[in-house]
């Protein structure tokens, strides 16, 4: 496990680029992403020391990563729903996602995963820390039959849903021709 912030994130980017591409083809997310957008989406976390990357390595590749970000640098979509319910935005740090290698689930890796971005944010002053996740039907045909939601783990974490905290986010599903939007719905823990 690593923690990088800043521009020594840089170094990492291909190699992360690749990785949520990956990760996000699984359900629910269904990304159908490209590497240009996965490259530039990543280099907006080498701006500022107050970001991080939380690396999984294994002998030396990258099998997963977490990454978090004050809330105030991300986009319009993500900062509006807090602002507009009356929450101190510039007090809220947000985890963007946590993608690891199937073969790496189960053993306590998605714990520190969040642990180590929490301490950042709490080193940092930040009294809430938040994320968001896509809302998929539970009849959706790409729905694997062994489907586990994550709400349980997030749960067990301290984060709970905020079902009046939502926003879009627009991606192409794999067999889409386009993008569309998806619906998130944002978890938060109050420390």
């Amino acid at each position: 496990m690593k923690n990088i912030t800043g521009k020594d994130i840089t170094g990492y980017i291909p190699e992360l680029a690749e990785l949520r591409i990956q990760i996000f083809r699984e359900f629910p997310y269904l990304y159908d992403g490209s590497l240009t957008y996965e490259k530039q989406y990543l280099t907006s976390y080498t701006t500022s020391d107050k970001t991080i990357i939380v690396i999984a390595l294994h002998k030396g590749r990258v099998v997963g990563a977490s990454t978090g970000i004050p809330l105030l640098q991300q986009s319009d979509n993500i900062i509006r729903p807090f602002g507009d319910s009356g929450y101190a935005t510039e007090k809220i740090f947000y985890f963007g996602e946590s993608i690891l290698e199937k073969q790496y689930r189960g053993h306590g890796i998605g714990v520190r995963f969040f642990e180590e971005r929490e301490k950042h944010a709490h080193r940092l002053g930040y009294p809430l820390t938040t994320f968001c996740a896509v809302e998929r039907p539970a009849d959706h045909p790409m729905r694997p039959p062994n489907y586990i939601s994550l709400d349980e783990f997030w749960n067990n974490r301290g984060y709970r849903i905020k079902p009046d905290l939502r926003t879009t986010f627009r991606w192409r599903d794999i067999g889409e021709s386009s993008e569309s939007e998806k619906p998130m719905v944002f978890w938060i823990k109050e420390t």
